[in-house]
């Protein structure tokens, strides 16, 4: 890779750690649904001036309900009702994990011994992980929170079938097809008048945090990053979304003093582990078809 796009890569992870901050910030002023429909609604701004691409709604939405909507919309709610943003970003990138397992259920793709060595480890560090659940957080809310990285594994196999579709006019109509039901959502949990007033009286700070979710990290991280995979193999650029986790537990430990147990940091550490040895393996064989 070249200089300047090794810079991108590395620049997208910082800001894609430092997005899991922000949306524990902004969630202290906003409810999970009215803070991810505002997310995706700043970052479908282009849709006022690219056309739909060519690809079917019924394809659009479904990558949307999935990589955007589930993905983010679970996260927003683990972290709202109380899993530290550091835990909650290395929870995510076990999308991995499950990407490789759907891969191969739906496709047929085998993993690589390398690969299955790497879901093991990963998986034990997830186990690890849950044994510390219930004790600064709820059951419910990690199980919540697993809906985000399922939902991205699937959303990730979905993006196969857009292939050739300009990056940015893509990503830019699944925001918009996330934020429409996400504003009715949380029309329905909230209720006009305290959607409303939480839009009205929202701090600057706030405020910010919102433009650097869906103007920077969404918007612009996203079509930086999937320009990245266009130009080069996978297995150069996927490697650097290993400095996400990092990054967001850097963050959350200076900014809200977050720590960790023995069993629990052994258990992040583990799946980060296991992620890098999937991802840095070689890619899996596909599976004859049988007759």
């Amino acid at each position: 890779m070249k200089p300047a796009d090794i810079l991108i890569a590395v620049m997208v992870a910082i800001i894609w750690g430092l997005a899991f901050v922000a949306s524990r910030i902004a969630l202290d002023e906003l409810s999970p649904e009215l803070m991810t429909a505002l997310r995706f609604t700043i970052a479908a701004v282009p849709c006022l001036f690219i056309p739909k691409p060519k690809i079917a709604w019924s394809l659009l939405i479904a990558i949307s309900f999935t990589l955007f909507l589930g993905q983010f919309l679970s996260l927003a709610y683990g972290i709202a009702h109380g899993v530290p943003v550091g835990l909650t970003s290395v929870v995510v990138q076990s999308q991995a994990l499950f990407t490789i397992g759907f891969a191969a259920i739906v496709f047929g793709e085998r993993p690589t011994p390398v690969q299955t060595l790497g879901v093991a480890v990963a998986a034990t560090g997830l186990l690890m992980i849950c044994g510390t659940v219930g004790y600064d957080f709820s059951v419910g809310a990690f199980a919540v929170l697993m809906i985000s990285p399922l939902s991205f594994a699937i959303g990730n196999l979905l993006l196969r079938s857009a292939r050739g579709v300009p990056m940015f006019d893509l990503f830019a109509w699944l925001c918009f097809s996330a934020a429409v039901p996400l504003f009715a959502l949380a029309l329905i949990a909230d209720g006009p008048s305290p959607t409303w007033t939480s839009l009205t009286h929202l701090s600057l700070t706030s405020a910010l945090c919102m433009l650097m979710l869906g103007g920077i990290s969404t918007s612009i991280a996203y079509w930086l990053w999937g320009r990245l995979l266009r130009d080069y193999p996978a297995a150069q650029v996927v490697p650097f979304a290993l400095l996400v986790p990092f990054v967001g537990s850097a963050a959350s430990s200076i900014m809200f003093g977050e720590r960790f147990g023995p069993l629990r940091l052994a258990g992040m550490l583990t799946v980060i582990g296991g992620i890098a040895v999937m991802v840095l393996a070689k890619r899996p064989q596909v599976l004859p078809k049988t007759a």
